[in-house]
């Protein structure tokens, strides 16, 4: 294990007479490309969570609960010893109304064994189409935050890959000068003789 003296605070940035052009040039890559890799990921991960956050909140608003009626019998049956329908649901068809008047049908989630003609609350958008019910503030505020995070992660990885990759060709070009370098005085300290 090699030894390594006391961590210095920005190295990087201090006045050495062996420092070369490509380290300052690589100090500030690595600089830029982190504080591009924060930026953009908070800047994303917050524009995307608010962008899912106000979809929700309009579904809130545009999505209506609608009284539909089977138009088929469920399948399954139910529970007659409890006197209550099974928790588990099944898909049957309904039929429902849209706000136009117009007339739909379309599959939904019933208790088993539900009668042709059983009331069952749907939820449609301004079209008429079948939704989902839609989150509820706290839920909407959780997934934007998940959602929000994922972009957010996602789009610093771009600026980090780019800065990773522009450091590995400085260090790249530093490695062929180093070499080239070596190549040119190396000879002059070998000492050879001629026998």
């Amino acid at each position: 294990m090699a030894f390594r003296g006391p961590k210095v605070w920005l190295w990087r940035w201090r006045r050495n007479p062996l420092k070369r052009r490509a380290d300052a040039v690589e100090a500030w890559v690595l600089l830029a490309a982190w504080v591009l890799t924060a930026l953009v990921g908070v800047l994303a991960g917050l524009a995307t969570a608010r962008t899912v956050e106000q979809g929700m909140a309009r579904e809130r608003v545009e999505w209506r609960p609608v009284v539909a009626l089977l138009t088929e019998q469920a399948p399954g049956t139910s529970d007659s010893r409890s006197g209550m329908s099974s928790s588990e649901q099944v898909w049957a068809k309904v039929r429902w109304s849209a706000r136009d008047g117009s007339s739909h049908t379309g599959q939904a989630r019933v208790h088993p064994g539900s009668g042709v003609g059983t009331p069952v609350t749907v939820w449609t958008d301004p079209q008429g189409r079948l939704v989902t019910r839609p989150a509820t503030p706290s839920e909407a505020r959780t997934r934007a935050g998940l959602v929000g995070a994922l972009a957010g992660l996602c789009a610093a990885t771009v600026p980090l890959v780019a800065g990773r990759a522009l450091r590995s060709r400085l260090e790249s070009r530093r490695i062929d000068q180093w070499g080239y370098e070596w190549a040119r005085f190396g000879p002059l300290w070998g000492g050879r003789t001629t026998g």
